[in-house]
């Protein structure tokens, strides 16, 4: 049997006050942006466009930090640093308030464990890529 899975690709995007970009998901409250990648999309792309749909902010990539899987849900998540190039918000459907929250607080408004735990790696990543599951 084979198995698929979806792939997503999400950023943790770090202003210049060394703030992070967080989105209040309707349903799953905050977290970090991102989205599925769609058929003939490349990864890096993928996480450029959703953070632009989901908050209104263009990014550079900074760098890649590595691959969460979440095996009950059968979804790799390939996360990656960033910085942003423009200013402006924008909500969406999937984006009901975004804002720059420093770690402390953005660890406090992300209620969901693994998000908090692949945000924590994408800032302590210093080496090689990480790998987490779930």
């Amino acid at each position: 049997m084979t198995t698929k899975f979806i792939i997503t690709s999400g950023a943790v995007v770090i202003n210049s006050e060394n703030k992070i970009l967080l989105k209040r998901d309707p349903k799953r409250g905050w977290e970090l942006p991102g989205g599925q990648v769609e058929q003939h999309e490349m990864i890096k792309e993928t996480v450029i466009r959703e953070v632009k749909e989901e908050t209104g902010i263009d990014i550079k990539l900074i760098k890649f930090c590595g691959i969460s899987q979440e095996l009950n849900k059968e979804i790799c998540n390939f996360w990656w640093l960033a910085t942003p190039v423009s200013t402006e918000f924008r909500t969406s459907s999937e984006s009901i308030e975004v804002g720059y929250y420093d770690v402390k607080d953005a660890l406090l408004l992300i209620k969901n464990e693994d998000f908090r735990k692949e945000l924590l790696h994408c800032l302590n990543n210093e080496g090689e890529p990480f790998f987490l599951s779930f």
